[in-house]
C-alpha cells in the first residue's frame, strides 16, 4: 500500500468523475495535454491519492495526468460479486477510461481547429498490482498507448511473505468485519500503521480508504497477486509484433517487499525495458519520492531515456 505524503489538492489538480462506456470511475487531473496524456493506475488497496504528489510535477511538464480509482476501490463503485473483478474484467475497465480520456482529448482538438492531439495515444503506468491489470490491457489492445510503465510490478505473483499475507487476509474476509481486518493488517504492516511520522489526517484516510474497498474486490485482486502466472514473454511477444514499438519502462525503489529489486532488473531486461530505480525509494517512488520520480518519467515520455 502507499501512503500519500499529503491529502490536500493543489489548486491545479481536480476530482471529478469520469464517464465510461463501463461506468463512472472516480479520478484525479490537473494539468493539459501539451506533450500527452498520462494515466495513473493504483495498487493493491490503493487509490488515485497514492499519486498525489505526482500530479503537479507532471502537469508542470506539460502532461495532461489523470489517476484512477479502478472498480471497486475507494471511490469508484463496484458490485458485491468477485467476478467482476477479474483480471480481463479490470483491463476492459482501464481500455475504457483511455477511450474517454481520448475522447475529450478529441473534442480538445476539435476546439482548438483542428491539427493532430498530443493525446492521441495514452501514456500508461501500473502501480504495483495496477501494473499487472495495465500489462493485461496492453495484451488486450495496445493501440491507444504512448508508452507502458510497471512501476513496482513484477513478472507473476508476488513474494513468498506477501503471499502469507494476502492468504490471511482472503482467510477473514467474509468472517471478520472489515474494521477488524483494518486493525489486523496493521499490526501485520507497518507501512499501513499509522506511526509518528504519519501526519493524522493520513492516518485517517488509510483507514477510511481500506473501509471504502468493496471486499469482493479485494478477495479477487489478493487472489491475482498470489496466482498471477510469469506473462513477461507474452507480453514481449505481443510488443515485438506491434506495427510501431511501444517502449517499456519498469520503474522501482531501490527496495522492493513485493517483489525483489533483481526480479525487477531481470523483467526489464526480457521485455527491452528501460529500467529506472529511483534512490532512497521503497515500493511506492510515487509516494515516497515524488519529486525524482516525476523526473524519471518525463524524460521517459520525452524520449530522453533509453535502455
Amino acid at each position: 500500500m502507499s501512503k500519500p505524503p499529503f491529502l490536500g489538492l493543489p489548486p491545479t489538480v481536480r476530482a471529478r468523475r469520469l464517464p465510461t462506456a463501463r461506468g463512472e470511475f472516480a479520478v484525479h487531473e490537473a494539468g493539459e495535454p501539451t506533450a500527452g496524456t498520462a494515466l495513473l493506475l493504483p495498487g493493491f488497496t490503493g487509490s488515485k491519492e497514492d499519486f498525489i504528489a505526482l500530479l503537479g510535477p507532471l502537469a508542470a511538464g506539460g502532461y495532461r495526468v489523470v489517476a484512477v480509482d479502478g472498480r471497486g476501490q475507494h471511490e469508484t463503485d463496484g458490485p458485491r460479486d468477485e467476478s467482476a473483478y477479474a483480471q480481463p474484467e479490470l483491463a476492459r475497465d482501464l481500455l475504457a477510461v483511455t477511450a474517454a480520456l481520448r475522447e475529450e482529448a478529441d473534442g480538445l482538438r476539435e476546439d482548438a481547429a483542428g491539427g493532430e492531439s498530443p493525446a492521441e495515444r495514452v501514456h500508461l503506468l501500473g502501480h504495483s498490482l495496477g501494473g499487472l491489470i495495465a500489462r493485461a490491457a496492453v495484451l488486450l489492445d495496445a493501440s491507444p498507448f504512448a508508452s507502458l510503465t510497471l512501476m513496482s510490478s513484477g513478472p507473476g505473483a508476488v513474494s513468498a511473505a506477501q503471499q502469507r499475507r494476502l492468504k490471511m487476509l482472503l482467510g477473514a474476509l467474509g468472517v471478520m468485519e472489515m474494521e477488524e481486518i483494518w486493525q489486523a493488517m496493521r499490526e501485520l504492516d507497518p507501512v499501513e500503521a499509522a506511526d509518528e511520522e504519519t501526519p493524522p489526517e493520513v492516518a485517517e484516510f488509510l483507514h477510511r480508504r481500506f473501509m471504502a474497498h468493496v471486499p469482493e474486490q479485494l478477495s479477487a485482486t489478493a487472489h491475482q497477486l498470489i496466482a498471477e502466472p510469469d506473462r513477461i514473454d507474452e507480453l514481449a511477444d505481443a510488443l515485438a509484433a506491434l506495427p510501431e514499438p511501444l517502449p517499456v519502462n519498469v520503474i522501482s525503489g531501490s527496495v522492493d517487499y513485493a517483489w525483489p529489486v533483481p526480479l525487477l532488473d531481470e523483467t526489464a531486461v526480457r521485455l527491452g525495458a528501460v529500467r529506472t530505480v529511483v534512490a532512497g525509494a521503497g515500493h511506492s517512488p510515487n509516494a515516497e519520492r515524488p519529486e525524482e520520480t516525476a523526473r524519471a518519467l518525463v524524460s521517459f515520455w520525452s524520449g530522453g531515456l533509453s535502455r
